[in-house]
């Protein structure tokens, strides 16, 4: 599986259930907290049209948001399971 970024806030309750459903399905990925790293914050911003909507994951060069968590939506782009 390619590297997964994930560009989180602390704040953020569908930050929390991403990192949880990755967490039960052993999926290694490195997390980027936007209120404390402005550089993560633009790459945000730019992959979202201009909004700071987080979750949004990066996957081979690919951005997408997950918010509202969407479990399924998650599985899907991940190429995940669904349940662990």
């Amino acid at each position: 599986m390619e590297p997964i970024t994930m560009y989180s806030t602390s704040w953020c309750p569908d930050c929390r259930r991403a990192k949880s459903f990755l967490k039960e399905r052993g999926v290694d990925f490195r997390e980027v907290d936007i209120e404390k790293d402005p550089s993560g914050e633009a790459i945000v911003i730019k992959a979202n049209n201009g909004n700071r909507t987080v979750p949004t994951l990066e996957v081979g060069g690919r951005y997408f948001a997950c918010s509202p968590f969407d479990a399924e939506q998650l599985a899907g782009e991940l190429n995940i399971p669904l349940n662990p």
